[in-house]
């Protein structure tokens, strides 16, 4: 039994168009990484800001957990798990607290960001803010947990808007931390 050829013309690649063909211009969204200087400015400004005692009204925002968490998902090999601990060493024995309370809320905040990052590195900020509430809310309910253990009876749940209100801060963490780079970038597409 003999099979018969099938001849087709050949199909030209310049009328076919397909969505899986298209690839981004510039996959970074920015050009350059933010400056080291810059970022560690800004952690220990916030720093030496959350020694102040408004922080210690329960429902204020963690500037510091805010901080460390954004940076830590947009400049991973600067900002870390370590720091984040040594941070929350220094609130603590600033506070005279329980050893330990703030840096595990840091840590595990941090470790959410970092689990986090290559997902929401493609949304938008308010998108951000939103898979970050959960993280914000899970680890401080965990630290006052241990808080309540420790001191035998549970201070109630204010600490619930101190995640919800730092959570809603990311935008604008996310305006003025990267406002150096979006600078840089457009004076270098002036320039081209």
């Amino acid at each position: 039994m003999v099979q018969k050829q099938q001849t087709r013309p050949p199909v030209s690649r310049r009328g076919v168009s397909s969505l899986s063909a298209l690839e981004p211009v510039d996959a970074s969204p920015f050009k350059r990484p933010s400056s080291g200087l810059f970022v560690w400015l800004t952690i220990v400004l916030v720093w030496l800001l959350s020694l102040l005692p408004w922080r210690l009204w329960l429902p204020a925002p963690d500037l510091l957990l805010l901080f460390l968490a954004f940076w830590c998902m947009h400049e991973p090999q600067r900002v870390g798990l370590l720091t984040a601990f040594m941070f929350g060493l220094l609130l603590d024995v600033h506070d005279s607290g329980l050893l330990g309370g703030h840096a595990l809320v840091y840590v595990m905040t941090v470790y959410g960001a970092l689990a986090l990052r290559r997902r929401l590195l493609h949304f938008n900020a308010l998108v951000q803010a939103v898979h970050m509430l959960p993280v914000f809310v899970l680890a401080a309910g965990l630290g006052h947990i241990a808080y309540a253990w420790a001191a035998g009876e549970w201070s109630g749940w204010q600490w619930l808007w101190s995640a919800i209100f730092t959570a809603v801060l990311w935008p604008l963490a996310d305006i003025l931390l990267l406002l150096p780079q979006r600078w840089l970038d457009d004076a270098d597409a002036g320039s081209v």
